[in-house]
């Protein structure tokens, strides 16, 4: 199922996309369960839940014409975001083209072999999980900045809590896909990342991370080799695999889970394909420019970027 979190006659609500991506089936409208009060909602039903949403979207009993909604990132409010670095191309052409960036040196050194501990370990950060938006809401650059990057992402999100969980058990459970931008400042970033902590504000500001258009339940997705294109004003700019991550998904949980508790409706982003921001393109945003994250299966991500003044 390709699940959306929208807005409709001023209330929020869930639904499935149908055949042909132009109607949802709206579960908020059809029924009065509680799984349907919002996604995280579906998500804690567990299976269930996903039962009754895939009865709704075999028979849909609220049809909704997808042009007379406004579609928000599908999980508005993750309980727990991470991000992770697991593209080794990534790694090393950004190191390669720091010299784009003002503000400090290159985040590792200048080489083509990446340090161990990125193969050694599925490294990750923690986000501002209250500063998501979704396709079609701008993206805001930060006063701060001047250096302003997109990062082409995907990511899963947890359908259950796991604890100290095998590699086995991490993948059965993911709940679902989609497509992440995690936006940078990447002078403010490569300043503050020097004192080895963070990264903060060069990830942390208003729409910094933006996610959709759907939330593709994992078990219509492959995840081993999904294409991975970027968009700037309707030219690609470039294109990666999934096929070329360091680290599984289920890895990735498995590590974090390590006597620690991860809980449905977290999030855990894939890191930046390689080719997959301006940093390594030496295209960085403008203002004005449309943005579009396409991957397979996953639908196309879409925002406009704002400067401020």
């Amino acid at each position: 199922m390709k699940l959306v979190t929208f807005e409709t006659g001023g209330a929020r609500h869930i639904g499935a996309v149908l055949p042909g991506d132009t109607t949802i089936s709206d579960f908020t409208a059809a029924s009065d369960t509680a799984h349907f009060r919002d996604m995280l909602a579906l998500i804690d039903g567990g299976g269930p839940a996903l039962d009754a949403a895939r009865a709704l979207e075999a028979k849909p009993a609220s049809v909704v014409e997808m042009a007379s909604v406004r579609l928000l990132a599908p999980v508005p409010e993750p309980r727990q975001m991470f991000d992770c670095l697991c593209f080794e191309k990534h790694l090393v052409q950004s190191a390669r083209n720091g010299h784009l960036v003002r503000g400090g040196p290159p985040v590792i050194p200048v080489t083509d072999k990446i340090p161990d501990v990125y193969k050694e370990l599925p490294v990750y950060y923690k986000c501002n999980r209250f500063s998501v938006i979704g396709t079609d809401q701008d993206v805001i650059r930060p006063r701060y900045t001047t250096k302003l990057d997109y990062e082409m992402e995907f990511g899963v999100f947890l359908g259950k809590s796991v604890k100290n969980a095998t590699v086995e058990e991490a993948e059965k459970a993911i709940f679902g896909y989609c497509i992440f931008n995690d936006v940078s400042a990447r002078d403010q970033q490569m300043s503050e990342m020097r004192g080895m902590l963070g990264p903060s504000k060069g990830k942390d500001f208003d729409t910094g991370n933006v996610m959709g258009p759907y939330l593709v339940t994992a078990d219509a997705v492959d995840p081993s080799n999904l294409t991975m294109s970027v968009y700037i004003n309707g030219e690609r700019v470039s294109s990666g695999t999934s096929a070329d991550m360091m680290w599984s998904f289920p890895q990735i949980i498995a590590h974090s889970t390590q006597d620690e508790t991860r809980h449905a409706g977290e999030f855990f982003g894939s890191g930046t394909v390689g080719g997959g921001c301006g940093l390594e393109t030496g295209r960085l945003l403008e203002d004005g420019d449309l943005l579009e994250l396409e991957v397979t299966g996953l639908g196309r991500l879409r925002n406009r970027i704002v400067f401020q003044s």
